[in-house]
């Protein structure tokens, strides 16, 4: 035969490596013979990388098998094959196919057919929608099933995400092009021709108002490198995700929690079509950071989501989040009043444009933040996010640490754990909020009285002496914030199901001067192994230690993978119980600890 290097099939599209000038056939069947000179710079650049990566992993690249190419039949007198009309298997190296820049996928779903591209060892698929664009008759509609199209729909470059406001450093920059067709998603497959591959679901963060599916940190290859296809969302945030109309507008019931019915029907969308990636609809874990967290708290409690996924990872959110349906009527009567609209007036609310509502949110978010107050509505949590899940309803009758105690959670495996000292950046980043005299205030509102409060202040700086006062408000906030709700939510699975883990992710970045310390968000560059990326720089600086990146990567990929995070490259990790609560310490050097901070988390008994 002349076909006498290799063979590899990219969706539609073959590549052949002829003996001499090799030959393209691409997804029109059209033959391209390359340039001898073209073809030997490939060949010399894949013989680079083929060293490289050979170094890198200790061993040949992997193959992964079983792409089922479209019927193609080529001319056999340009030197090809025909094929039959059934399609067909073969065993592809993914990894030499990564050298070529004109490399595609192609595979078919639901909707239609979807072109990715091949990077490197892995099949990236971008702004896959998951439902139709939510503006007019949409907006405060739960999310509505997408139009099929004929075709290859090109998923090679990001969709849209839902419009926001930046995050204010360091938690984001600039932001790409947002609109109304935003409810999308990526998938990251090593193989889209395998079968069984277990799946991860991430869900971003930032507060229910900001974030997206696309952030450089979520970027999932290192998962697919791992054997495990990984899937990033948007939804939809603030007031287009959570305005609560319910009291106000009957039309819409559901619109205070259409960010989790956006995430229930992105579910959806994964048990339909995520055997056309490889991955196994029934081997999915969910997993989410602080508001994505949060939401993955919130999944656990809902009905709605039953049998959707079969794991989940908590990320400095739990069940404590929500809204009840009286607080956010309110908050939803005071946001339509700045946009002008009058409480019943329908036509008035879908004029609004998208633009617009940000522009109300964002003053309105602004304002409460800023007040000086407590309480919003009675609501200490609406202050700092007026926009959440909402409670008291049909889709979530309770709070979800309320559900998940009564047992919605008992068939899953959860994998929960929060940073060592999440609020540092809070109080670094906006002092303002975090004044002494209010903080005193909000600590006599929380433990029933000005002596309680003052108390529990000082026995959390009677365990920091030297501390400044930001920095034992920090530490109480991070316990009241993020710790305490975390181990609510494990103390309550745990009564359900014994297959639940708990960490603490303690390395300290050294940027602004070692300032931060172990704060909110700093382990996500770690879980996704993205050290590398721009952002992770800025937030971990340049040396930050990849080994540890590599082992925190290896617990999450250990989880989604065989139920456990437990891996040989970390101390032996119980499992949590509400007698021990035993927890991974992740620094430098990894060790695990029985009842951390128990003194103060005792503080919490009765109050949260």
């Amino acid at each position: 035969m002349w076909l006498q290097r290799a063979l590899a099939v990219i969706g539609a599209g073959v590549i052949l490596f002829a003996a001499t000038a090799p030959l393209v056939v691409n997804g029109k069947g059209k033959v391209v013979n390359l340039s001898a000179d073209r073809a030997e710079r490939r060949q010399r650049r894949h013989a680079r990388r083929s060293d490289a990566g050979a170094d890198r992993r200790g061993g040949s690249p992997p193959c992964a098998t079983g792409v089922i190419i479209e019927p193609l039949t080529v001319d056999e007198s340009a030197g090809t094959s025909a094929f039959a009309d059934d399609g067909f298997d073969l065993t592809i190296d993914h990894w030499r196919c990564s050298d070529y820049l004109d490399a595609m996928t192609v595979v078919s779903i639901s909707s239609g057919r979807v072109k990715g591209a091949v990077e490197g060892e892995v099949h990236a698929f971008r702004g896959i929608p998951y439902a139709a664009p939510v503006g007019g008759a949409n907006r405060f509609l739960r999310p509505q099933p997408v139009q099929p199209w004929e075709g290859e729909r090109d998923a090679t470059v990001n969709g849209l995400i839902q419009p926001q406001v930046p995050m204010p450093p360091p938690f984001g920059g600039p932001l790409p092009p947002s609109g109304d067709d935003s409810l999308n998603l990526n998938v990251w497959t090593p193989d889209p021709g395998a079968s069984g591959l277990p799946v991860l679901v991430w869900i971003h963060g930032g507060a229910f108002n900001a974030g997206s599916g696309i952030e450089e940190t979520y970027d999932g290859a290192s998962f697919a490198r791992n054997g495990v296809v990984c899937v990033t969302l948007n939804y939809r945030l603030g007031v287009q995700g959570f305005l609560h109309l319910a009291d106000h507008f009957p039309d819409f019931p559901e619109s205070g929690n259409l960010g989790i019915l956006d995430q229930v029907a992105a579910l959806q969308w994964v048990h339909a079509n995520i055997s056309s990636f490889g991955g196994d609809p029934g081997r999915v874990t969910i997993a989410g950071e602080s508001a994505g967290g949060m939401s993955v708290g919130t999944l656990m409690a809902l009905p709605d989501a039953k049998g959707l996924f079969q794991q989940a990872i908590a990320q400095s959110g739990a069940g404590h989040n929500g809204l009840s349906a009286a607080t956010a009527s309110k908050v939803a009567a005071d946001v339509l009043d700045r946009a002008g609209v009058r409480l019943g007036d329908l036509d008035a609310l879908l004029a609004v444009s998208s633009e617009r509502w940000l522009e109300v949110q964002a003053a309105y978010v602004a304002e409460t933040m800023t007040s000086g107050e407590i309480e919003l509505h009675g609501d200490p949590g609406a202050v700092a996010m007026a926009f959440q899940p909402v409670y008291d309803t049909r889709l979530l009758p309770q709070r979800p640490i309320e559900l998940i105690r009564a047992g919605s959670a008992a068939d899953l495996r959860v994998l929960i754990g929060t940073t060592m000292e999440e609020s540092q950046v809070f109080v670094v980043a906006m002092s303002a909020m975090f004044g002494e005299d209010k903080m005193r205030n909000a600590a006599a509102h929380l433990f029933g009285g000005a002596q309680r409060g003052n108390e529990v202040i000082d026995q959390y700086a009677a365990a920091r002496p030297g501390a400044a006062f930001h920095q034992i408000i920090g530490a109480l906030e991070t316990d009241r914030m993020f710790r305490v709700p975390a181990v609510r939510l494990a103390d309550a699975q745990s009564v359900h199901n014994p297959d639940i883990w708990m960490y603490r992710f303690d390395w300290r970045t050294p940027v602004f001067g070692g300032l931060l310390g172990a704060c909110h968000a700093l382990e996500l560059p770690f879980v996704f192994n993205t050290l590398h990326g721009g952002l992770a720089q800025q937030f971990c600086g340049p040396d930050a230690p990849q080994v540890l990146a590599d082992r925190v990567h290896a617990a999450w990929v250990a989880f989604v993978s065989n139920g456990a995070p437990g891996h040989h490259d970390l101390p032996e990790w119980r499992r949590y119980e509400s007698g021990d609560r035993s927890t991974m310490h992740f620094d430098l050097q990894c060790t695990t600890s029985r009842q951390p901070n128990e003194s103060e988390l005792a503080l919490w008994d009765g109050v949260l």
